[in-house]
Formats: C-alpha cells, sequence, structure tokens
C-alpha cells in the first residue's frame, strides 16, 4: 500500500490531551492516522500522519 505523510510539529505549550483531540479530529474528517511521534527535551512533539493515497478523489472536495 502508498500511503502520503503529513510532518506536524507540536509546540512545547501543547498538552497531550490538546495534541490528541488535534489528532483525532484530523484523523476523523480527512482520514488521517497517527504514524510515529517523537518528543524532544524541549517538550516539543514531531508527529507523523499517514493515510493511504486514493487514484480517484472524493466527489464534492476541491483543493
Amino acid at each position: 500500500m502508498d500511503y502520503e505523510y503529513a510532518p506536524l510539529r507540536l509546540p512545547s505549550n501543547v498538552d497531550r490531551l490538546t495534541a490528541a483531540a488535534q489528532l483525532a479530529i484530523q484523523a476523523e474528517f480527512s482520514g488521517w492516522e497517527l504514524a510515529r511521534v517523537q518528543l524532544f527535551a524541549d517538550g516539543t512533539r514531531k508527529v507523523m500522519l499517514r493515510r493511504r493515497l486514493q487514484t480517484n478523489p472524493q466527489p464534492g472536495l476541491s483543493y
């Protein structure tokens, strides 16, 4: 399967609960799933989201 990836950097002032809520919204409405999370010493998080590539776009949506 082929995936497309979206890197996301969350600052240190974003707590875990808020980050989880943001990622859940992306998952529900855009089809993203969590691929990897990296926590750095300064408190920032590097998140990698992924979703399957679709050959035909969904009708009614434009970018």
